[in-house]
């Protein structure tokens, strides 16, 4: 078959066929993209090499379904970022240190947001930050940090609208009430 295939053909042959050229082609087209988006999320390079196999290979055993609605690139996004939450859940302060540390010693200058997620993270904020619970923070990632909307955080973290909107609410009454 020709290297030119579509997304959704690919897609549909790896479904309909178990076809692994097919799989190998969408593989080559993503995974470099979606390491690179997930290590804005996480900096253990080894957590997020786990995240992008355990996505492609729920992609190839057909546990993640794509229905033709969006950009096969937001699909696998999802999934991906879904995963990462999972790996990083019960993580905690410790290893949120670690992430930043392994992000400093890859740059040869620290950035000036480097240096505030320092404080952030030494700081009154951090200790508030660490007591969300992780659903909690994954809101406050989705909507705060990443930018995204209701709706775009929703469909990231699988959770309905109203959920997000809820969860986002708890953690500004938490975060507001830890730092009065």
């Amino acid at each position: 078959m020709s290297e030119t295939r579509s997304d959704g053909e690919l897609l549909r042959a790896i479904a309909a066929d178990r076809d692994r050229h097919a799989f190998e082609q969408l593989y080559r087209r993503y995974a470099p993209w979606l390491t690179a988006r997930l290590r804005g999320r996480c900096a253990d390079a080894g957590v997020v090499d786990d995240v992008v196999q355990e996505t492609f290979l729920a992609v190839w055993r057909g546990g993640a379904r794509y229905r033709d609605e969006g950009e096969v690139a937001g699909w696998l996004w999802r999934i991906g970022a879904r995963r990462l939450v999972d790996a990083q859940r019960g993580d905690g302060a410790r290893g949120r240190l670690r992430q930043m540390l392994a992000r400093l010693r890859h740059r040869d200058e620290v950035s000036a947001e480097d240096r505030v997620l320092a404080g952030v993270e030494h700081g009154d904020l951090a200790g508030a930050l660490v007591r969300l619970s992780p659903e909690l923070r994954a809101v406050l990632q989705a909507t705060v940090v990443d930018g995204l909307t209701t709706r775009e955080a929703a469909v990231l973290l699988g959770i309905p609208p109203g959920t997000v909107k809820t969860r986002a609410m708890r953690a500004r009454k938490q975060l507001r009430e830890a730092l009065a």
